[in-house]
């Protein structure tokens, strides 16, 4: 199936790439354009600023109570950025976080029957590393939720169908992912580390039961399907739900589209909240 119709109406239309170095400041400041105004949001009965004091170091979380579709409160973490930031101190936040979430439960009232990491895109590699936690004996993680997420990072453009597939012409182009993770490796990332490359991971086995949503025109497609493909070959619970025509990105910026918005009730289906 070709690109959604309308996400390609909305592609038609976006400016040209800038020549030359990618500027993450620029980045990050056309970002925030895209942030919808508070008065248009979905109301939710509180939104609280708040700081995790970890061995991470203080880490800024921002708490939701509660998720629209889920009831459950959500603990989005201000994890620090690369390239300002070297590796894999992002990943320690998340991490960090996570545990004292766990440990301060109370603060949540939180009753220790759903703790689940979720994340897209590169958040979506994020929130897979965080199931490391399971190898410490932390074992309160009861579902992984990714969302296309950036889970192999080798350049090699021949070893995944989508890569070649969804080359260009979808939003996220093949081409352009090299550079952009260059960052990422620039601050010390190291590619043999299975904690850039959580593919890569030996022993998938033992982690907690994981949902992939992937977009059928999204170049990271097939290594999100192959993730969950080897948790389930490991002994896992593994779900994953391709979207037709949906490029990278589709949850954050077009579940306005009826067929993609359905994507939350599957979230909250997949948590045993409906």
């Amino acid at each position: 199936m070709p690109l959604h119709p309308e996400i390609a109406k909305v592609l038609a239309v976006l400016p040209p790439a800038p020549q030359g170095p990618l500027d993450p400041a620029a980045m990050r400041a056309a970002e925030e354009q895209d942030v919808v105004p508070a008065d248009e949001r979905l109301p939710l009965h509180a939104v609280e600023e708040m700081t995790a004091r970890t061995p991470s170091g203080e880490v800024p979380v921002r708490v939701y109570t509660p998720a629209e579709e889920t009831g459950l409160k959500v603990v989005s973490v201000g994890y620090c950025l690369a390239p300002e930031a070297a590796f894999p101190a992002g990943l320690d936040d998340c991490y960090a976080v996570l545990r004292w979430a766990a440990e301060h439960g109370e603060t949540f009232a939180w009753d220790r029957t759903t703790l689940a990491v979720a994340g897209d895109s590169s958040g979506g590699t994020y929130a897979a590393v965080a199931a490391r936690a399971h190898d410490d004996g932390f074992h309160h993680i009861t579902h992984q939720i990714l969302y296309y997420p950036s889970l192999d990072l080798d350049f090699d453009t021949d070893r995944y169908p989508s890569l070649c597939e969804n080359a260009v012409g979808h939003g996220l182009e093949t081409a352009g992912l090299k550079p952009f993770n260059a960052f990422y490796f620039g601050s010390g990332a190291d590619p043999a580390d299975p904690l850039v490359y959580p593919i890569k991971r030996t022993d998938l086995g033992g982690l907690p039961p994981v949902l992939v949503v992937t977009g059928e025109c999204d170049p990271l497609r097939d290594e999100g399907e192959l993730y969950a493909r080897r948790i389930w070959e490991a002994g896992g619970k593994a779900t994953v739900s391709r979207y037709a025509g949906a490029g990278h990105g589709f949850v954050q910026h077009f579940s306005w589209i009826p067929e993609y918005h359905r994507v939350f009730a599957e979230t909250s289906a997949f948590l045993g909240r409906r």
